[in-house]
């Protein structure tokens, strides 16, 4: 019966009450939302009361310092910030922008998003579906449902197939092969396509160094006001003017509060991104550098990440023997060999298994497309299962363009999801004819259909099982000889023999065993979360190394399926590693399970069904050449060659720019805490006014300036990947380095004030020597902290050490500086117990370097 579908009045009327076939958009954030959003950090604030402070004393320079500081680091995080609101965008760009509807009982092309429920699609090879829709007619209609399922072998779909999802369309998929109408159901949000870009609203928590760097700017704001103010109070009451001791106290504030440090963080963010980029990881939002140090679990999808992502037989059973298919892709490039070498039948099964192919081969409606400039690869047409076929017979030396004009069709029976096989009827050159038959062993391997002997039937029965058991998508292939073409196809569906098996798997990439390998080894939990089939995601997770033997494999809740989570049989979802037939909802369950166990996550995916994971974990990782544009935009870091191990260089960065970060900040608060103990402990010894307020400021410039940020560009260490990722709860100043600054800040104090007492005891400029020791203290600390002395791989960092060295050099003996900071000529001996105080911070810095890297804490490894 004809679908005449809606009329054109009908179709206007619900246009009205459903609104548009589009996806709904976020609400736009303003930039004025976005600047607020980073200027909240705890730590910028702090540096915004100190730039007032220093207004207000009339030390411009410094203020303009502060503020620049302050306007960098917010340019580039808003900048970095507008990048990642695309994703829903991106979403309604995948859906056709063209629809081929029948209203009226005409056939006619409208706008998808002028596609209405009720509304009867027709569709052929090549649609994007629009709208979530019921099948009404179908013929050999096969559908890729990977980008939203996962699913990586495309769908039959027929009106007569049973389950829940038999017969229903979903947006956003698409027609391989066969034509349909359907009826619409769901259209905009209320589609499968609407409800993923629901998810990608979710906006993400602040990530582990946005964390870490907020609890450390509320503890140094604490710290820093309260010994400022004590610093104040002592003053007064050793009777300094109010004025002096304001202007010294807000000094000790600019001093303390590492205003390099979003510098300094911005700087090793970008390095970082460059240097990612550099090796295929293209990054999309600054702070995913660091964040990726911090991933305690990978989540991966399985096809176009672990897996090749294109269908290759590799093994043939015959009733002669097996024989496995060397080569990757669809590339007919591959050595067609005996499974046992020592087999004296081994050339017997090699022909059966040639035979086999030849079958395959022209029972098939694929084809194969040779690079080009568009594809550097062999690339499919159709089902990709079939093209697999094709490359195999090409293998074994049978092409396809030589058996199609050698053996011409000349009937079939198309494949469909209740027969689940087809067959084809083929001339030969003696004028008879060959019908040749594949499908799924279930359906072939009967008697009705096949001449041969019920052992060899079971037989076969029993590979097909244990194949399908091992991930394998297994066919089973038989023909005939025919004298003439019945004139019911289906007569030939008799008396026909066995040729035996092929198993099609998505294989493992080369890549992909060294790279979980290499995540287990950095203390990575790697989790396998795929729509696929669980006896492929188990093979897979075995030959990859994610499951580490049949033992793991066979453990309770190591495998769960999505029907399994729903039905709430998974108490523990971080107890498991691999996860099959799971729903993007599901994923993102996963994900935040994870989470609220306290791990950091990565993500990985190309799939549409992968955005809401990709945007709720903590990291997102898409895939560039394969993935979705939804998957790309809704991701963090964007692999531009679809290989993981990219991921572990990307790793790699991150710890090493946090590494950085805390280097920098054990330089920058030992030096701060230095300053602020010498102005607490100098009158102790009759120093009655340690410090200036300029020298203060010019210290501070010269050791927070450009010494400090050249530290963010240090070299990774060897051992970075070889240690486990800190603890995600673990505080920035964590792991002992609070008492490390603790220790050294005492010992540049100490140092910094006996050279000073010296010169005092003996008549000199003490004041200049205290100034100059403190100086040389923090640059020798700055050099002894590297984790490679004498590396060229950072040439800034001493270039820096030494410029900041001559500008501490010239605030004494430039005429000028000297009146501004009011310095004096040192002695020879002064100068000389300056340099010895660099000396011993560099040699302490040293001693702490090596001291850290022989006691790193145990943490929790891999499982």
């Amino acid at each position: 019966m004809t679908n005449t579908g809606l009329s054109d009045e009908e179709a206007h009327r619900l246009l009205e009450r459903c609104g548009p076939n589009e996806l709904g958009k976020q609400k736009k954030t303003t930039l004025r939302s976005r600047i607020f959003a980073q200027l909240r950090d705890p730590l910028i604030l702090v540096l915004l009361v100190a730039a007032a402070l220093t207004v207000a004393t009339g030390d411009f320079a410094d203020a303009v310092v502060i503020c620049v500081v302050v306007l960098f680091n917010t340019t580039v995080g808003v900048a970095q910030e507008v990048r990642a609101d695309n994703a829903v965008a991106a979403l309604s760009a995948m859906t056709a922008p063209t629809a081929r509807v029948t209203r009226d009982g005409v056939e006619q092309q409208v706008p998808s998003s002028t596609v209405v429920p009720g509304d009867a699609l027709v569709l052929g090879e090549g649609d994007i579906i629009p709208a979530d829709a019921a099948l009404t007619y179908a013929v050999a209609l096969l559908v890729d449902e990977s980008a939203l399922t996962g699913e990586s072998v495309p769908v039959d779909k027929d009106t007569h197939a049973t389950g829940p999802q038999a017969g229903q369309l979903q947006a956003g998929t698409v027609v391989l092969r066969g034509r349909a109408t359907a009826t619409v159901t769901a259209t905009g949000a209320d589609s499968a396509l609407g409800r993923i870009a629901a998810s990608l609203h979710a906006r993400q928590q602040l990530t582990p160094l946005q964390k870490r760097l907020a609890g450390l700017g509320r503890v140094l704001a604490l710290v820093t006001v309260g010994l400022c103010l004590l610093v104040l109070a002592l003053g007064l009451i050793r009777g300094q003017s109010l004025e002096t001791m304001a202007v010294t106290a807000i000094s000790l504030v600019v001093a303390a509060v590492p205003e390099s440090l979003p510098a300094v963080v911005t700087l090793g963010l970008a390095l970082g991104a460059r240097r990612m980029a550099a090796r295929n990881a293209v990054v999309r939002r600054l702070s995913a550098v660091e964040t990726l140090g911090s991933v305690t679990v990978l989540a991966t999808d399985k096809t176009g990440t672990l897996t090749e992502g294109r269908m290759v037989v590799e093994r043939v059973w015959t009733p002669q023997g097996t024989a496995t298919l060397g080569g990757t892709g669809y590339a007919p490039a591959g050595d067609l060999k005996a499974l046992d070498q020592d087999d004296s039948h081994a050339s017997g099964s090699i022909e059966a298994a040639r035979e086999l192919l030849v079958a395959a081969a022209l029972c098939n409606d694929a084809s194969l497309i040779p690079p080009g400039t568009d594809s550097p690869q062999w690339s499919a047409l159709g089902d990709p299962t079939e093209a697999a076929l094709l490359a195999a017979a090409a293998k074994a030396g049978c092409a396809h363009d030589d058996l199609v004009r050698t053996h011409p069709r000349v009937g079939e029976i198309p494949f469909d999801s209740l027969r689940k096989r087809m067959l084809t009827v083929h001339s030969t050159s003696s004028g008879t004819f060959e019908a040749f038959l594949k499908g799924a062993p279930e359906m072939v391997l009967d008697r009705v259909l096949l001449g041969d002997s019920p052992a060899l039937l079971e037989q076969a029965r029993r590979e097909a099982a244990r194949l399908s058991a091992q991930g394998y998508r297994v066919l089973a292939v038989a023909s005939g000889s025919l004298d003439t073409v019945p004139d019911l196809l289906d007569d030939a569906e008799s008396g026909l023999r066995l040729l035996g098996l092929t198993a099609i798997s998505d294989p493992p990439k080369p890549t992909a065993v060294t790279t979980v390998e290499a995540c287990r080894r950095a203390g990575i939990t790697p989790v396998l979360i795929t729509g696929d089939h669980p006896a492929t995601a188990r093979a897979i997770a075995l030959r990859v190394g994610i499951l580490t033997g049949e033992k793991d494999a066979e453990s309770a809740h190591r495998i769960a399926t999505g029907a399994e989570l729903a039905a709430g049989h998974v108490p523990d979802l971080t107890a498991v590693r691999v996860f099959a037939r799971t729903t993007p909802q599901q994923k993102l369950d996963i994900i935040q399970a994870w989470r609220e166990h306290g791990d950091v996550t990565a993500m990985t995916g190309d799939g549409v069904n992968d955005g809401p994971a990709l945007r709720q974990s903590d990291i997102g990782v898409a895939m560039g050449r394969r993935g979705t544009e939804v998957a790309r935009q809704a991701a963090d870091l964007v692999l531009a060659d679809d290989e993981l191990p990219s991921v572990i260089s990307a790793v790699e960065e991150g710890r090493r720019v946090y590494a950085n970060i805390r280097r920098f900040l054990f330089y920058a608060l030992a030096g701060g805490a230095a300053e602020i103990l010498v102005m607490l402990a100098g009158p102790l010894f009759g120093l009655a006014l340690p410090l200036r307020a300029g020298q203060i400021l010019w210290i501070n410039l010269l050791t927070h300036g450009l010494t400090g940020v050249a530290m963010g560009a240090e070299p990774v260490s060897p051992d970075a990947m070889r240690q486990p990722p800190r603890p995600p709860q673990q505080h920035i100043l964590g792991d002992g380095l609070w008492q490390r600054v603790l220790r050294l800040s005492l010992l540049v104090t100490a140092t910094s004030l006996a050279a000073s007492l010296w010169v005092r005891h003996s008549g000199g400029p003490w004041q200049t020597v205290l100034f100059l020791a403190l100086l040389a203290a923090q640059l020798g600390v700055s050099l002894g902290l590297r984790e490679r002395l004498f590396t060229r791989r950072n040439l800034y960092l001493p270039a820096a050490v030494a410029v900041a060295a001559g500008l501490g050099m010239a605030a004494v003996y430039v005429p000028f500086l000297a009146d501004l900071l009011e310095t004096s000529r040192p002695t020879g001996t002064g100068l000389a117990l300056a340099m010895a105080a660099g000396l011993v911070g560099f040699a302490a810095a040293r001693a702490e370097a090596l001291w850290s890297r022989t006691h790193r804490p145990n943490r929790r490894p891999s499982v």
